[in-house]
């Protein structure tokens, strides 16, 4: 957890900014609000003035604008919630078939292009050159398809008292993508581009490419949104928030004590293989730009305060994790729910001042006795609710009461 507190006393507009991750990133963000739903007196994570995510945050920020609550959130990730859709992480990784299938077929006419090149210059273009360029254009761009992500949050939008419209939101939700011809920041919900669909919003800031086809929206081409910022928690500073909580699931492993806790034999990343190089390779960048923005954030924004959450270097559970495996998904959220509240208990004299400037207060009695995540999400959410007032969207109310009376009966039985 890192601080920056504000010299100054401000209290107020809350703001909510969630980076990236991949399934495993939605999940630990979803045990970590889980946790500071069950620790923080004055904070409903459904009506948060304005939410800010980037990728998987995107997700489940936008889950939390439309009403969804932590905890609903949390049964979703382990078994089937009571008229939802089960968040299943595959839909993360299913083949780009049609991307991968129109590149093959245009390998014919691109050998045919460097032929015709080559016979046609053969002092300036090389056969072995030519190949090798115009061939490369046969690559794919992404190897898998996140359309299938798009449609699973239109049907969760569908449901009665939520919206895929961020116009109709109660409240303000900002989804970060990078325009990949202009080399910009988009922001899809702030007035420009209010009218594009939050589902395909969300699917065009979690095209991290080469692993996903940049989407295309309205002639223009779009693609993670962690290519310029990390949590891209200025967007809610600059739209006037005094207090902004982060949760960034991305952070290197350091792998100094990984032999002495038994999770790798030598201690060596390369012996793991190219996607493991690539991961801390990406980490260690995406993490060392977040260190440089909030470091720029305490000049720039001198009298608002930053309060972030991440896993330590040595989570080894973040690191070497199979979110396809059901309990390993569960471990996961557990344990971000159960590292979130030692955070706070270890370092409340620190962040407690902070937070109560803002009108919030640490649960003492959740700090010193932390419950388990699966009773807080069965036994906890009535009583938070009827503590904190109105959801969201008040016609949801209702609904949410019934599903969450439902799903706790499910978790007690089972």
């Amino acid at each position: 957890m890192q601080v920056i507190s504000s010299p100054r006393r401000p209290g107020g507009r809350l703001g909510l900014a969630l980076a990236g991750g991949g399934p495993e990133g939605a999940i630990y963000e979803i045990g970590v609000l889980r946790a500071l739903d069950d620790a923080l007196d004055g904070v409903d994570f459904n009506d948060v003035p304005v939410t800010v995510g980037v990728s998987a945050g995107a997700l489940v920020g936008a889950c939390l604008a439309n009403g969804i609550s932590t905890a609903q959130m949390a049964r979703s990730v382990v078994h089937e919630e009571p008229g939802e859709h089960p968040f299943r992480p595959d839909l993360f990784l299913r083949p780009a078939a049609r991307e991968i299938g129109r590149r093959m077929m245009s390998v014919p006419g691109l050998l045919a292009g460097s032929l015709a090149d080559t016979a046609r210059r053969p002092r300036t273009y090389g056969l072995l050159a030519t190949l090798i360029e115009r061939l490369s254009r046969a690559v794919p761009v992404g190897l898998f398809d996140n359309a299938p992500l798009r449609d699973f949050l239109v049907r969760v939008f569908a449901a009665p008292g939520r919206t895929d419209d961020f116009r109709q939101l109660a409240n303000e939700l900002i989804v970060v993508a990078a325009d990949l011809d202009a080399g910009q920041t988009v922001r899809f919900g702030d007035e420009e581009h209010a009218d594009v669909p939050i589902s395909l919003a969300i699917q065009a800031s979690t095209a991290l490419p080469g692993l996903y086809p940049p989407v295309e929206i309205d002639g223009r081409h779009y693609v993670d949104g962690v290519l310029h910022k990390t949590v891209h928690a200025s967007v809610a500073l600059d739209r006037g928030a005094e207090l902004v909580i982060c949760v960034n699931p991305i952070v290197p492993v350091d792998t100094a004590r990984s032999v002495e806790q038994g999770v790798m034999e030598r201690g060596k990343l390369v012996d793991r293989g190219l996607p493991t190089v690539m991961s801390q390779t990406l980490r260690t960048l995406i993490h060392s730009r977040l260190g440089t923005g909030l470091a720029a954030y305490e000049d720039r924004y001198d009298k608002a305060d930053v309060v972030l959450f991440e896993p330590t270097p040595d989570d080894y559970t973040m690191f070497f994790v199979n979110v396809f495996s059901f309990s390993e998904r569960k471990m996961v959220l557990e344990h971000a729910y159960a590292s979130t509240l030692r955070q706070l208990s270890k370092r409340r004299d620190e962040v407690g001042p902070v937070f109560e400037r803002h009108g919030i207060t640490l649960r003492e009695d959740v700090l010193d006795a932390p419950p388990d995540v699966w009773e807080s999400v069965a036994l906890g959410r009535r009583k938070r609710r009827a503590r904190r007032g109105r959801a969201v969207m008040p016609s949801t109310v209702a609904t949410r009461d019934l599903r969450d009376t439902l799903g706790e009966l499910d978790t007690l039985l089972n």
